[in-house]
Parts: C-alpha cells; sequence; structure tokens
C-alpha cells in the first residue's frame, strides 16, 4: 500500500511538470494556430488544476477526527477525486473536442510547424519523467498485479489517477504530433482538427474510468482479501473463540480501514476473559495490519447471531405501504 509521502511526490512531480509545460503549449498554440496545441495547452492547465485538488483533498483528508466526523475526514480525498474525474471530461474534453470540431468546420493551415514539434518533444520529455514517477512509485505497491489490477484494487486515488492523466497526456502528445505532421505531409489542415478530437476522446476514457474507480471508494470499498484472510486468521488462532459471526470492514481513507467483527465466544469463559480476549485480539490486528486503525468486535452467539440476520432480512422483504 503506498504511504502517504509517496503519493505526495507523485503529485508534487506532476504539479510541476504539468504548471511548465501548460505555458510552453499555450505560447505555441497562440503563435502557430494549432488546434491540437491548444487542445493540449488546455489538457496540461486541466491537469495542473487537477493535482492541486488532489493536494488539497490530501491535506483536508489527514485532519483529525472530531465530534462532527468520528471517523475522520479520510473520504474526501476520494470526493475530490471525484471531482477531478469531472473537470477531466467537463473541461479538458469538452475543450478539445469543441476545438477539433472547429478547426475541422474550418480548416486552416498551422504556421511555423516546426515550433509545434519542438514544443510537443519538451513536452514530451517532460510528461514522460512525471509518467515514469508516477509508475516508479505504482510498482511499489502492485506486487505480482497487472497494472490494469492494481488499480482496480488499490484504495488510494492520488496515486494511480496521477498515472492514468500522466498516460493520457503522453498518448495525447503523440496524438498532436501526428496529426499536425500529417496536416502538414498531406496538406489536410482538417487533420489538426481530428487529433484534438482524439485526443479529446482520450481524455473522455479517462474520467470516465476515474469517475468508475472514486465511486466505488465514496460508496464504501471493504479491505483487500489478504488483509480480510490476515483479520480472519488471527481470530481463528485466539483460543477461546468459536466461530466468526461477521467480518465487515470499509475503507475511510487510502491507509485507514474500519472493521467491524461479530464472534462466537466459547461458553466456559466469563466477562472478564471475554473482554481480555477481545483487548488481545485487536492489539494483534493493529499490529498485523496497521492499515486497520478502528476495530469494533461484538460478542455474540452464532444461533442469536442467525435469529438477527434472518429477521433483518424478513424485515428488508416486507412490503411497504404509503
Amino acid at each position: 500500500m503506498a504511504s502517504p509521502a509517496s503519493s505526495k511526490k507523485v503529485v508534487f512531480a506532476a504539479l510541476a511538470g504539468n504548471g511548465l509545460i501548460a505555458a510552453i503549449k499555450f505560447a505555441a498554440a497562440a503563435f502557430t494556430g494549432s488546434s491540437a496545441m491548444l487542445s493540449e495547452a488546455v489538457h496540461s492547465v486541466v491537469d495542473t488544476g487537477n493535482q492541486a485538488l488532489i493536494l488539497y483533498g490530501m491535506k483536508r483528508a489527514a485532519r483529525p477526527a472530531d465530534e462532527a466526523h468520528p471517523f475522520g475526514y479520510g473520504m474526501e480525498l476520494y470526493f475530490w477525486t471525484f471531482v477531478v474525474a469531472i473537470l477531466i471530461f467537463a473541461v479538458g474534453a469538452g475543450v478539445s473536442v469543441y476545438e477539433g470540431v472547429e478547426k475541422i468546420r474550418h480548416p486552416h493551415a498551422v504556421t511555423n510547424v516546426y515550433i509545434n514539434y519542438i514544443v510537443l518533444g519538451l513536452a514530451l520529455v517532460f510528461e514522460l519523467a512525471v509518467w515514469w514517477i508516477a509508475v516508479v512509485e505504482f510498482r511499489k505497491v502492485k506486487g505480482e498485479l497487472s497494472i490494469f489490477e492494481a488499480v482496480r484494487r488499490s484504495k488510494d486515488p492520488a496515486l494511480f489517477t496521477v498515472l492514468f492523466e500522466d498516460t493520457a497526456a503522453v498518448l495525447g502528445l503523440i496524438i498532436a504530433f501526428v496529426g499536425i505532421y500529417l496536416g502538414q505531409l498531406l496538406d489536410m489542415p482538417i487533420l489538426d482538427g481530428v487529433a484534438s478530437v482524439a485526443i479529446g476522446a482520450i481524455l473522455a476514457l479517462t474520467a470516465a474510468f476515474l469517475a468508475f474507480e472514486c465511486k466505488g471508494l465514496l460508496i464504501g470499498e471493504a479491505a483487500r482479501n489478504p488483509v480480510i484472510d490476515g483479520i480472519r486468521d488471527i481470530v481463528r488462532a485466539t483460543p477461546g473463540i468459536i466461530a466468526v459471526n461477521e467480518l465487515l470492514t470499509m475503507h475511510l481513507g487510502p491507509t485507514d480501514i474500519l472493521l467491524n467483527l461479530s464472534i462466537d465466544f466459547a461458553d466456559d469463559l466469563d466477562a472478564v476473559q471475554v473482554e481480555g480476549a477481545i483487548s488481545g485480539l485487536e492489539i494483534r490486528i493493529k499490529n498485523a495490519h496497521p492499515e486497520v486503525t478502528r476495530v469494533f468486535i461484538e460478542a455474540q452467539a452464532w444461533t442469536a447471531h442467525q435469529k438477527s440476520q434472518q429477521a433483518a432480512a424478513t424485515t428488508d422483504d416486507a412490503p411497504t405501504t404509503d
């Protein structure tokens, strides 16, 4: 699991890189009149703003719990990352497609085309550097999983958002270069607009994927299977425990997991022994899995637990009347 420090490192690198790239791209777009270059400039501005929002979300999420929010503010990071996905779609993709369509409707040749090539080349170097930093940090946490599967299981949106933004940025730069080059080679300035629309499509797909991932985190996702299995093994290895009635987990942040346990203890244990077993169990779980920050354990007989589950199911299935 990525540490907050490594996630911040990636975000700060992306913020610095995209801010510099955006200024260069806008200057080139104004000088040459390239629609694809303007789309790329807007793309970089959106990325820069997104990284600032992620840093803001990380700062807000780090606030300690209080009376109004007893479980802390960790999920604010998920909210601001969802806002980032909306901005990528609405601003980045929207402006790129609009500019591309306008260029297709009213094509005009790109002037001083070699300036675009130089700027795109420099931007590609910067973007690849930032992208590589994100890849290196992500490799530390993905283990044997593929990148796609690791993103699906990741609970740290700051890290995978920058990774996918930078991947989209690299692809966008390549498309912009190809569109401008083919437009010049074939004397078809319309291809500059086509490249801009293609960049917008990439941004829209990136935004949709990020929004989908953030939605799951906002709703509340369980801990990964290795964490759940590890907790279950610790509970089962504890003397005096007959069965685990229920084990529920939810991520309140990338490294903040809420755990609820319902356990059936042996009938021959007295209240003091049960309390001791619960205290020891909580300590062992937190030592083995530091990301589990809150543990709530309920002592309940298996039969009583089953009856309460059946009663809840009956209540849920009962017809309602207006």
